[in-house]
């Protein structure tokens, strides 16, 4: 009963970025059909995938005439469609854009790595290999050696989210005007436009083209990842003076005892002292008491103990250890439907 209720989308089974997608338009409501190939195993080899969670699905064989005009017939009842493969395939399964005239309404999403056009447009790639040309992975890790941030930014932040804002987009148009249009995402580009805000200091001098010498990437002692006597590790995100200075009073370090920390030369000096009064104690101890307070830090969980911390299990922000949607809407919640395996006559039923 989400707010996409009545929104009808139909899904070419990939990976990663278009099943989340799927799954987040499903959570919210729209009436969503995946469709697989014939005795389809996940690439990782997993028994269930989460991100297949919340909607129907078939197996057709692309590649036989009746599996084609089932395809066909199930988009040509949508108000949108989500594809992930290599730029041209589609088409040469007569299920391209061009191909739906008798559906003038329909939002065509297209995911890929590299975008519909370009020289690397029919290139294999990965979320690290998108990442690799827009400037974030540079950015992203200790001075020595950029860092893989999981597949997050990539397939799912760049990715998927940029499909589904582009899509609900699209499918606002279409409710207005009648026509619908083509959704190219690439998660190079959504990637790029992520990274506006750095783009935008970096122009303004006030960003290093280099690692951890910046006020976001682990550089400003206020702003980084502390060791503690466990083992485990104290986030600090203390920009602010005020919260700054809350947490160098929790830490028990005088202020007037440290070097003016706006100039990055004294930074090396900050985190040094920060360092070595954190160790000392637990990860836990330190989560105690700075948690609750505007010191603005916060113990680094693991995912097995994320669902375990009071703030999550408050929220339900997960169901065991399963995510649970989001963001949260007021009137009409996003929510988990039980998933379905049809074959092709009942799934045509159920749409006409």
């Amino acid at each position: 009963m989400g707010a996409l209720q009545g929104i009808r989308i139909v899904e070419f089974a990939g990976l990663g970025p278009t099943p989340f997608a799927a799954m987040w338009l499903a959570e919210h409501g729209a009436q969503v059909i995946r469709i697989t190939r014939p005795g389809n195993r996940h690439v990782l080899g997993m028994a269930r995938d989460l991100l297949d969670r919340g909607r129907d699905w078939i197996e057709l064989d692309l590649k036989s005439d009746a599996g084609r005009a089932t395809a066909r017939e199930l988009v040509l009842g949508a108000d949108g469609l989500i594809e992930g493969m290599r730029p041209g395939v589609m088409e040469r399964l007569g299920l391209g854009p061009g191909d739906f005239a008798a559906n003038p309404r329909l939002v065509y999403g297209r995911m890929t790595g590299w975008g519909q056009a370009g020289p690397l447009a029919q290139s294999a790639g990965h979320d690290i290999t998108y990442l690799a040309i827009t400037g974030a992975l540079h950015a992203i890790g200790p001075a020595g050696h950029p860092v893989a941030p999981l597949n997050l930014l990539g397939d799912f932040a760049g990715g998927s989210m940029y499909l589904v804002s582009g899509m609900l987009a699209a499918l606002l148009g279409a409710a207005r005007t009648g026509r619908g249009q083509v959704v190219d995402a690439a998660i190079s580009d959504g990637v790029a436009h992520l990274m506006t805000m750095i783009s935008g200091l970096r122009l303004a001098g006030m960003w290093q083209d280099r690692r951890e010498a910046n006020l976001l990437d682990g550089g400003a002692p206020y702003y980084a990842i502390y060791r503690c006597a466990c083992g485990g590790h104290l986030a600090v995100g203390a920009i602010e003076p005020q919260f700054w200075a809350e947490l160098l009073s929790r830490l028990g370090i005088a202020a007037d005892g440290l070097p003016d920390r706006a100039d990055p030369a004294n930074w090396p000096a900050i985190r040094a002292r920060l360092a070595d009064v954190i160790a000392t104690r637990s990860r836990d101890d330190w989560a105690g008491l700075l948690e609750g307070t505007d010191a603005c830090a916060a113990p680094v969980l693991s995912i097995d103990e994320a669902p375990r911390h009071p703030h999550n299990r408050a929220r339900a922000t997960f169901a065991g250890a399963e995510p649970q949607p989001a963001p949260r809407l007021s009137l009409t919640p996003a929510g988990i439907a039980p998933a379905r395996r049809l074959d092709p006559a009942e799934a045509l039923a159920r749409w006409r």
